[in-house]
């Protein structure tokens, strides 16, 4: 495929596109492009490249700075034919890498069932997203999806698993042990070959855990001790999020894709909710037409020290910094496009996530 043919190139601009010097956080933005050479580039304000790293596999699906200035990268290793259902290459990921500035290795740990989202923790080791194949029993009570598309019979869905810095197995929770097969159903177009395809896991302080399951539209808090849910968002309000975090008041972010909304036009949102109540006080649509900002999956969105939030647009590669008041202040679309080996993707530039950084949390 020629450049020329490429829509987005041909019909947006690519790189800095927006900066409010006076409103905008200052700093660096970190983002990995999900496809192509495996990459993680630092921007200043100004969209100038500052530093990358060469990454040892491709991104699995993106990476994020550490407090010590290291980049932990979530990497995507080969499937491995016959273990799991074959569209799964597509966001597993296999290994987490801890990488110095100069691309040193100081750390790592492989798990072939590791998809989507790893975290380091203050122990040392890491907590990340990973497969587990549904009890054979329990596949066909579970509603919903494209009747018969199980891969093979089978069906997979979310277990969290948490090492330590020795890559040994200290806590572990199964999403279906605690679901109902009924009322948590499949979304009817999707199919039936993973349950609920979680998206994020975040580590709080104390032990709970928040995570995003992006096929029943559920966001929810853990109890470490006990298992349970200490809370639960969902639909109509959620629709295919990603990336909820907590913020310093006890409210959440999330980045709603709004894919499968019950709304007569197809937009995504970054809300910021009261999980106990449901209660969203803060809402960011596009301001001058929703169709203008969405995407289908992927995406995240930051909270920034100054109020502002960073979001990112993850299917067109956008990058964007708004105040509460919805003014946009920043913008940046990533400019590295790689042909991805499936025409559901094509020949894109597309970003997971994305995060402003202080100058300050850098190396001198």
């Amino acid at each position: 495929m020629t450049v020329d043919q490429v829509t987005w190139r041909r019909t947006r601009k690519l790189g800095l596109t927006a900066h409010h010097k006076a409103k905008a956080f200052p700093g660096y933005t970190l983002y990995t492009p999900m496809w192509g050479e495996s990459t993680a580039f630092l921007i200043d304000m100004e969209g100038n490249e500052v530093h990358l790293w060469e990454l040892p596999y491709p991104a699995g699906d993106y990476a994020r700075l550490l407090p010590n200035g290291n980049l932990f990268f979530n990497a995507k290793t080969p499937l491995a034919p016959g273990v799991f259902f074959p569209p799964f290459g597509l966001f597993k990921g296999g290994a987490m890498f801890e990488i110095d500035w100069d691309g040193n290795i100081v750390w790592e740990h492989r798990d072939d069932s590791h998809h989507h989202d790893g975290r380091r923790t203050e122990s040392g080791g890491a907590i990340y997203l990973t497969l587990v194949e549904v009890p054979a029993d329990l596949v066909p009570k579970i509603r919903g999806g494209q009747p018969g598309t199980e891969f093979e019979g089978r069906m997979w869905a979310d277990r969290i698993r948490e090492v330590d810095a020795d890559g040994n197995v200290t806590w572990e929770w199964n999403v279906h042990e605690h679901l109902d097969p009924e009322k948590d159903a499949i979304l009817e177009s999707d199919l039936r070959n993973e349950w609920t395809h979680g998206n994020t896991v975040v580590p709080l302080p104390g032990g709970d855990v928040i995570v995003s399951f992006r096929a029943i539209s559920a966001v929810a808090r853990i109890d470490r001790a006990s298992g349970d849910f200490v809370w639960r968002l969902g639909p109509p309000l959620l629709s295919q999020q990603h990336d909820p975090s907590l913020l310093e008041n006890g409210n959440v972010l999330i980045f709603n894709n709004g894919t499968h909304r019950v709304h007569p036009l197809v937009f995504s949102n970054v809300i910021e909710v009261e999980p106990e109540t449901g209660k969203v006080v803060w809402d960011y649509r596009d301001p001058t037409s929703l169709g203008s900002f969405f995407s289908t999956y992927i995406s995240g969105a930051q909270r920034l020290p100054n109020g502002n939030t960073l979001i990112c647009e993850g299917v067109p590669g956008r990058i964007f910094e708004v105040t509460p008041q919805a003014e946009l202040v920043w913008e940046y679309i990533n400019p590295h496009f790689a042909e991805v080996p499936t025409m559901a993707f094509g020949h894109n530039n597309s970003v997971f996530r994305a995060f402003r950084h202080a100058k300050d949390e850098f190396p001198g």
